[in-house]
């Protein structure tokens, strides 16, 4: 780094949602984080962490997952060490997916839906996930490293109508 400025370090998405009404299927959503390596940021991810997975060199993890939305506070939160990633990496995407197992649903079928992204206690961006209300499937932030090296935040929230493991495909297509 040519800079003294560092970026961002260690960054927290948590994600929170009511549980469904009794006698229906449960809400279950993802938050998911595709990495892209430097020669190729808007191609195929390097790797993904969602659920029952972690980066290989542990700088992304998913400390909590939820099936339901039961629970206090939120529900799903993971944690990006980004001042660890390998400078291989130049871009992080980050979002959260709907199990559509149970048929098709949006966000605007799920209440309570919130995304809080912060930096320490430094919110970064928190969203209700309103402007993208028809969608089943959103990114919410876009971690890439400047010309220094240094980790910038992209808050942004692009809508998907499809299904998780395509969503995973998609996710990191250029979002500017």
């Amino acid at each position: 780094m040519s800079s003294l400025n560092k970026g961002i370090q260690v960054v927290e998405v948590a994600l929170k949602w009511d549980p469904s009404p009794a006698g229906s299927p449960a809400h279950d959503l993802d938050i998911i984080a595709a990495t892209y390596r430097a020669e190729e940021p808007y191609g195929a991810p390097a790797y993904l962490v969602h659920f029952e997975s972690r980066s290989p060199d542990g700088t992304i993890t998913l400390n909590r997952d939820s099936r339901t939305g039961q629970g206090f506070g939120f529900d799903e939160v993971m944690t990006l060490e980004l001042g660890r990633l390998a400078p291989e990496y130049a871009r992080v995407v980050v979002g959260v997916a709907i199990q559509q197992r149970w048929g098709r649903r949006t966000f605007a079928d799920v209440e309570g839906t919130q995304v809080r992204i912060a930096e320490g206690t430094t919110e970064l961006r928190r969203d209700g996930f309103a402007g993208v209300a028809d969608a089943t499937a959103a990114t919410v932030a876009e971690f890439a490293r400047n010309a220094d090296g240094a980790w910038e935040f992209r808050g942004t929230v692009q809508g998907f109508d499809t299904d998780p493991a395509a969503f995973a495909r998609v996710m990191g297509a250029d979002l500017e």
